[in-house]
């Protein structure tokens, strides 16, 4: 039986920040601004943020890359005991990753109504047919998780704008 870690409103709070820290750090590249922290025993055992642009790879979501550096932080692929907090809801290939590293509790920010494998579009994390089940706890910081995207799609979408703009045809 996998434990499940308790984590009091004060320190899910602490953890949600540092993975808003994580996201900032992804704008701060020019990537989407989602970032994910991996706790074991009350500490901080891997972080990541989202690095497909700069990598050039699909899978470089910032909960893939928590995950990764979590498997390797305590050398096993079962993240059992542990909780993952990410600034939006996973996609369907981070929600196949938790279920698959046996992450129990995930605490998540922002819904994503286009891609969210966790409540908006599938539940695969709650789902019984599979071998593992993750206790979700949506919403959390979920209105700043939020505001930071929105705020930097609204730049990219500006900045296409001008560009386009900037472009004149030859009369």
């Amino acid at each position: 039986m996998i434990k499940r870690p308790q984590i009091e409103p004060a320190d899910a709070q602490h953890f949600m920040d540092l993975a808003l820290a994580e996201a900032r750090k992804a704008e701060a590249i020019g990537e989407v601004p989602i970032g994910a922290v991996i706790i074991k025993d009350g500490e901080v055992i891997a972080t990541g943020y989202n690095h497909r642009e700069t990598d050039q790879l699909a899978t470089a979501h910032a909960e893939i890359l928590a995950i990764e550096e979590a498997n390797r932080s305590i050398g096993s692929f079962r993240l059992e005991d542990t909780a993952l907090f990410v600034t939006l809801e996973p996609c369907v290939m981070c929600a196949g990753a938790i279920v698959n590293s046996r992450i129990p509790v995930l605490y998540y920010g922002a819904e994503d109504p286009k891609a969210g494998g966790t409540r908006s579009l599938y539940q695969i994390l709650e789902d019984d047919r599979l071998n593992h089940q993750v206790e979700v706890h949506a919403g959390l910081e979920a209105e700043q998780s939020g505001q930071l995207l929105q705020s930097f799609f609204q730049k990219i979408r500006a900045a296409r704008k001008a560009k386009k703009l900037s472009i004149k045809p030859e009369d």
